[in-house]
């Protein structure tokens, strides 16, 4: 074998080696991502769990604001009816604010602000918020990793031609659903 054939043979195999390791490195990014985003929707769903007791605490006391009980049954169920993180997102995003009017509610009830059960629920949800919020920051993280892999040269030209897809960032539409619904104890 010549010369001229052994370095076309290393610059071949090398070339083969990088996209190996491209290619596994973009499955491993999006694995990650799908973990992440499993990892938020299993928060979400702790959250949307603890909606349904928190709405009947606060219906015992509140009875007559049945508007904004129904506000907040009815985002709920869009929240466990999405099937995208975008979707997702938005119903997560109508959730928070459909809450915020909740509990800005119960600042109306001094009883109920008093019961020790909307207390503990409220402690629940400011817990579940802070998780999410976190798991949303790490979310973003890997799929600002995977896309920036995606985007850039030679990674790019592996990435089209195996398919691999840009993942949306798990984003809040409002500047106001960047905060965690308001809990208070107690005023």
């Amino acid at each position: 074998m010549t010369f001229g054939g052994v370095v076309f043979l290393l610059v071949f195999a090398g070339l083969i080696v990088a996209i190996i390791l491209t290619y596994n490195k973009l499955v491993g990014l999006r694995q990650r991502s799908e973990e992440a985003w499993s990892d938020i929707d299993v928060q979400l769903k702790r959250r949307t769990d603890l909606v349904p007791n928190l709405v009947e605490t606060v219906r015992g006391y509140a009875a007559h604001e049945r508007g904004t009980l129904d506000q907040v049954v009815r985002a709920r169920g869009a929240a466990v009816a999405a099937q995208t993180p975008e979707a997702r997102a938005q119903a997560e995003n109508q959730l928070t604010g459909a809450l915020r009017q909740l509990f800005a509610l119960a600042e109306s009830y001094p009883e109920l602000k008093a019961n020790q059960s909307f207390r503990d629920l409220q402690g629940s949800l400011g817990e579940i918020e802070e998780t999410i919020q976190s798991s949303r920051r790490y979310y973003n993280a890997v799929v600002r990793d995977f896309n920036t892999t995606i985007d850039s040269f030679p990674s790019n030209q592996i990435a089209l031609f195996f398919r691999f897809a840009k993942r949306q960032y798990f984003e809040l539409d409002r500047p106001e659903d960047r905060q965690a619904p308001r809990v208070a104890f107690g005023s």
